[in-house]
């Protein structure tokens, strides 16, 4: 084990593990969280593999960032419920590609 002050020197991307996968998943929630569901969702922090939690209330929203080689979406929805959170739905963060141009018709072969 390295002496503290070694540590002191050293990046703190090298404490996390660098195989995590590192994904976020947001929710738009209804009702907003009484004192007590609060405090839960606070809780849901300790979680081993839950890397952060964010809170905006104007947009009523919920992003929580966790770590995917330990939990998955599922997982963390029904951390969020059983914390007392009422979810209206999951975000998407990302848009669909659009989809391809149509090809141009080709013209009609002249005739001969």
């Amino acid at each position: 084990m390295k002496p503290l002050r070694e540590c002191e020197n050293e990046p703190t991307a090298d404490w996390y593990d660098q195989g995590m996968t590192q994904l976020d998943v947001v929710y738009r929630y209804g009702v907003p969280p009484s004192e007590a569901a609060t405090l839960a969702i606070a809780r849901v922090r300790e979680v081993y593999g839950v890397r952060g939690v964010v809170f905006d209330e104007a947009e009523k929203t919920i992003r929580i960032e966790y770590d995917a080689t330990r939990l998955n979406e599922s997982m963390i929805h029904q951390l969020l419920r059983r914390a007392g959170l009422d979810i209206v739905e999951s975000l998407r963060q990302f848009s669909d590609p659009p989809p391809p141009p149509e090809p141009a018709a080709a013209a009609p072969a002249p005739a001969k």
